[in-house]
């Protein structure tokens, strides 16, 4: 069998693969949270949150942990009993920086900042 024979029926299997996954996949809540951000993000989101008591923009916050970036080298991640995490992110053209300490059980909204 030649080469370009393999790489055609590579390709006609790979794809073909692509196909059923995208089939069995659709509609279902799958996520790809492999990256640093997205997994700290995603155990957040998970974990009751406690906002601050004078804030009312809880559709911002929500925003920002769902695609913001967490900034490590701020971040406190190895304080025992709970991390400290800096999210960044930006929310009707206005910077928001969110300083959540991160629990077992709870994630605790410590600090909001919002920079125009």
């Amino acid at each position: 069998m030649k080469l370009i024979q393999r790489i055609g029926y590579y390709l006609g299997g790979f794809s073909l693969g692509l196909i059923i996954l995208a089939f069995f996949l659709n509609g279902k809540k799958v996520s790809c949270s492999y990256g640093p951000d997205a997994r700290v993000l995603k155990n957040i989101r998970q974990k009751q949150l406690v906002y601050p008591a004078n804030n009312s923009d809880t559709v911002a916050i929500q925003y920002v942990l769902k695609k913001g970036d967490v900034n490590f080298s701020d971040s406190d991640v190895h304080k025992k009993p709970c991390g400290i995490y800096i999210v960044e992110g930006t929310y009707e053209n206005s910077d928001v920086i969110l300083t959540i300490e991160n629990c077992d059980s709870i994630a605790t909204i410590k600090q909001i900042k919002y920079n125009k």
